[in-house]
C-alpha cells in the first residue's frame, strides 16, 4: 500500500475535489483506492459528508470516516461541543492501517495543516505513517504566504511535500492568479503538480473520472498514484 495525505492551506479550498480527482486518476491507470477522511465536521448524522461527493465524482467505493460532528468547526472543537470525546491518534492510524490492502490510501484532512483533528494535526500522522503530503492552495491573493507557511511546517517536521495543487482554478483568472500559478513554486521551493478546475465539482461522476487524469502532471502522478 501507499498513501498519500491530502491537506489545504486552509479551509474550501477544493482539498475534497483535489481528492476525488486524485482517486479518479490512479483508478483510471488500474489501482484499487481507498479514502480516508479521519474527522469530519457540519455534517449530521445521516447527511451525505464530503466522502459522498468523493464517492460520486470518482467511483470509490471504499471510503472511511472515523468521527462526524455536526459543528462546523475545528474537529477537536467540534467534539468538545457535542460533549463526544476526542479522536485519537491511534485510532486514525488504525483506522487509516485498516484500508492497508488497497493499493493507494488517500487521506483527506480537515481544513489546514495544524487544524486540531483530536489532541493531534496530520503532522503527527504524516509523521506516523512516513507519508507524503500534497498540498491543495487557492489561486487568488493570500495564496503565496498561506502556501509557503504550511510547506515550510511540513519541512520543519521532517515530512516530504508531494507537490502543490490548485484546487479551483478560475475560468477567468486574474492578473493574481496568474501571477501565483508562477510564483507558487518559486516561493515555496515545491512543484506546482495539478491545476483543477473551478465548477468541476458539479459534473457528474462519467465526466469527472474522465477529465480528472488531465489535471495532473503525468510524471508526477505516475510517481504517486500509479
Amino acid at each position: 500500500m501507499s498513501t498519500v495525505i491530502i491537506t489545504g492551506t486552509s479551509t474550501d479550498v477544493g482539498k475534497t475535489i483535489v481528492t476525488a480527482a486524485l482517486a479518479a486518476t490512479a483508478r483510471a491507470a488500474g489501482r484499487t483506492v481507498a479514502v480516508c477522511k479521519p474527522a469530519q465536521t457540519g455534517v449530521a448524522p445521516g447527511e451525505p459528508g464530503d466522502l459522498a461527493e468523493v464517492r460520486r465524482l470518482s467511483g470509490v467505493d471504499r471510503t472511511l470516516e472515523p468521527v462526524r460532528y455536526p459543528d462546523p468547526l475545528a474537529p477537536d472543537t467540534a467534539a468538545r461541543r457535542a460533549g463526544q470525546p476526542l479522536l485519537t491518534l491511534g485510532e486514525t492510524i488504525a483506522a487509516i492501517d485498516s484500508l492497508a490492502d488497497a493499493d493507494l490510501t488517500l487521506v483527506e484532512g480537515a481544513g489546514g495543516l495544524l487544524v486540531r483533528l483530536g489532541e493531534f494535526t496530520l503532522v503527527d500522522v504524516a509523521v506516523k505513517l512516513g507519508a507524503p503530503v500534497l498540498v491543495v492552495a487557492a489561486a487568488g491573493l493570500g495564496t503565496l504566504n498561506h502556501s509557503e507557511l504550511t510547506v515550510r511546517a511540513l519541512t520543519a517536521a521532517g515530512i516530504a511535500c508531494a507537490g502543490l495543487v490548485i484546487g479551483s482554478w478560475p475560468a477567468a483568472p486574474d492578473l493574481a492568479a496568474e501571477c501565483n500559478r508562477t510564483d507558487l513554486p518559486a516561493v515555496t521551493g515545491v512543484d506546482l503538480v495539478g491545476t483543477v478546475p473551478e465548477g468541476v465539482g458539479r459534473w457528474d461522476g462519467t465526466r469527472f473520472a474522465a477529465a480528472a487524469p488531465s489535471w495532473f502532471d503525468s510524471g508526477w502522478a505516475a510517481r504517486y498514484l500509479t
